[in-house]
């Protein structure tokens, strides 16, 4: 430091001879010094740049991983290897400029005790301080803190970098800096303060300058890294929504029951719901399980009020366990059991993992339809499960498919068909329905963008509506939950209608299963309603909705589109003028097409009737095999 601030010193004395004026000398040795920086400024810059352009990668690290801090540490290390990014870096100005900042002060106290310098500017003496004389001049302190709230002001809005931090940094540095430069102002003389406020604005100019010459927004894609810090957001906000959808007392809830799981060892079966209406998926195959075995089931949900806590009270091997979505991601790395059976897809490809305590267990995929998993879910959304419940030869020839395409290793592909099919079937035998000559035709959308309610609605009922026909219309329950007003104003629309009646009640499924034809777009309903009743089904074919832009690569078409023309008929849009003799024609063949799609169905769904024995007694030989190993290796 010696050196430097002699080396300072005698600079400043340079910059004096120059000009024979004090205040002159400091402002030139302040952009004296900042050329001298510039090229440890241009590093940092180029550095910062850096940081940003790969911050999209960064925070989808952070997502993929998302609780894992070791795993996230190691691959972010890994990242900033690979595009030579230093974070110290970022630090070196700050220390840089502090030691410039001691240099000076202790270059302006020299000149102050040089008798031979003029320490006039102005007509303010520079060796003044504003604590010590409180003159008028005090007002140096006030410039110093400006000139700090003009430069974070700057770097806030233009700084490739600080730009990019969250609120609280960037007006957390803002209120540090400005208090600092108030704090040192008031304590520094005159010439030092005029050294900060010089400083500063000489850093703005540069901030600009350099800004105009690299152009960070060359080198860094902004669309990607805003949708990037949005999946990281939704992760990280999923507390304080589980806060506000039921209440603080359901965090202490999720602790009880998070330690509680973890307290039983030697877990053989979990299951795993995203919420209450997953268990319809499970039901038959829980029921089976606990009424032929005794096997305790770890029920894990992320809903706390999940139907299952209920039921649970009556079945004591029926052990339910409420965990929110966030605290699910460390359950899941930490879990430990013989078998895990889920419905939710995209294990590993997002911040669900598979444990990493217990490298053996069988985790299994139930599917919630009957639909083409090629089709319906994101590319590579079962590629780390290792078991593939399927409804039938179709879905098993897709995953089967698909592990071929992409030299994915082999997962077992099991024939179970479709529990919740069974339960409609026996439901529907036990239905009775009035008779009535006037035919009913349901018109069932789905929720997918441009469906029937969005795109087509009113003109199907006006082209019905002077047809012999009940129509009803029942949209799908997210339209009902997210729309309201809409739904209202069709039900007000068609009050005094004597065809036409709008359902928002989905309490039962008697209105489904009575109709004598159903319209609808691409919702799975199709599929339960015609292998449930054998009656035909129209599809006003809307945009698709494809979650795989690569399914096309898989040689099988999918059943969503192979069975359009296969239980019932499909209609284009620019062709809805032939919909009233399409719907006809459907409904004067309802006994040709009940054979047919019987037929349909049981060459398509496996084990119709006893489904949820087959998938049970799968999981029960799976668990039994996990058993019979460790015994081996303990031999």
């Amino acid at each position: 430091m010696e050196i430097l601030n002699n080396a300072a010193a005698y600079v400043m004395k340079l910059c004096y001879n120059m000009c024979d004026n004090y205040g002159v000398a400091i402002l030139i040795f302040t952009l004296f010094s900042k050329i001298i920086l510039l090229p440890l400024s241009i590093w940092v810059l180029k550095n910062s740049i850096r940081l940003v352009r790969i911050q999209p990668d960064v925070n989808m690290i952070k997502v993929k991983y998302f609780g894992d801090r070791e795993r996230i540490a190691e691959e972010q290390n890994e990242l900033y290897k690979r595009e030579k990014y230093r974070p110290l870096i970022s630090v070196i100005p700050t220390f840089a400029q502090l030691i410039v900042l001691m240099a000076v002060i202790a270059a302006i106290k020299t000149g102050i005790n040089d008798p031979e310098i003029n320490k006039m500017f102005l007509g303010i003496d520079l060796t003044l301080v504003p604590n010590v004389e409180r003159g008028w001049f005090a007002l140096s302190a006030l410039a110093a803190g400006f000139s700090a709230l003009l430069m974070c002001i700057a770097q806030n809005k233009s700084n490739v970098l600080q730009s990019e931090q969250s609120g609280w940094n960037k007006y957390g540095m803002l209120a540090f800096s400005v208090g600092l430069s108030l704090y040192l102002g008031w304590f520094v003389s005159v010439g030092v303060a005029l050294y900060w406020v010089a400083s500063n604005l000489f850093s703005i100019i540069q901030l600009y300058t350099l800004n105009a010459i690299f152009k960070p927004r060359k080198y860094v894609d902004y669309d990607k890294l805003e949708d990037s810090r949005k999946q990281l957001a939704e992760l990280e906000s999923l507390n304080s929504e589980q806060k506000k959808k039921y209440g603080k007392d359901v965090i202490k809830r999720e602790k009880a029951d998070y330690k509680r799981f973890f307290s039983i060892l030697n877990k053989h079966l979990v299951f795993y719901s995203e919420s209450s209406g997953f268990y319809k998926y499970y039901r038959s195959v829980i029921e089976y399980i606990l009424k032929n075995t005794n096997i305790a089931i770890h029920y894990v949900t992320s809903d706390p009020n999940d139907q299952v806590f209920e039921i649970a009270k009556n079945e004591p091997n029926l052990k339910p366990y409420y965990i929110g979505e966030k605290k699910l991601i460390t359950l899941m790395m930490k879990l430990e059991a013989d078998v895990v059976v889920m419905t939710m897809p995209d294990l590993e490809n997002y911040h669900i993992k598979r444990s990493y305590l217990r490298k053996d267990i069988d985790y299994i995929h139930i599917p919630h339809g009957m639909d083409s998993p090629n089709l319906v879910l994101r590319k590579g959304s079962l590629d780390h499960f290792d078991t593939i419940i399927c409804t039938g030869p179709n879905q098993a020839e897709e995953v089967e498919k698909t592990e071929k395409l992409y030299s994915l290793p082999k997962k077992k592909t099991v024939l179970c068909g479709y529990p919740l099919l069974d339960e409609m079937r026996e439901d529907y035998k036990k239905m009775s329905f009035a008779k009535s000559e006037r035919k009913t035709v349901l018109i069932a959308p789905s929720w997918q963008k441009d469906n029937i309610v969005d795109s087509c609605l009113d003109e199907i009922l006006t082209l019905l509506d002077n047809k012999d026909y009940k129509i009803i219309v029942r949209p799908h329950p997210q339209h009902v939950r997210h729309r309201s007003e809409q739904m209202e104003a069709l039900k007000e629309k068609y009050a005094n209608s004597k065809n036409i009646e709008i359902q928002t009640d989905f309490s039962s499924n008697n209105t489904v299963f009575s109709a004598d034809a159903m319209i609808t777009d691409w919702s799975g309903i199709a599929f339960e309603y015609a292998f449930t009743t054998s009656k035909p089904v129209v599809f006003i074919n809307t945009p698709m909705k494809v979650m795989n832009p690569e399914y096309q690569m898989i040689d099988t078409v999918p059943i969503n589109i192979d069975m359009r023309d296969k239980i019932g008929c499909s209609v284009d849009l620019d062709n809805l003028n032939t919909l009233p003799e399409t719907v006809e024609k459907i409904l004067r063949n309802s006994e040709l097409y009940n054979k047919k799609i019987e037929e349909i169905t049981n060459n398509t769904i496996s084990n119709l009737g006893y489904s949820a024995e087959v998938e049970a007694k799968y999981i029960i030989s799976s668990i039994q095999n996990k058993i019979n190993a460790r015994k081996e290796d303990n031999k």
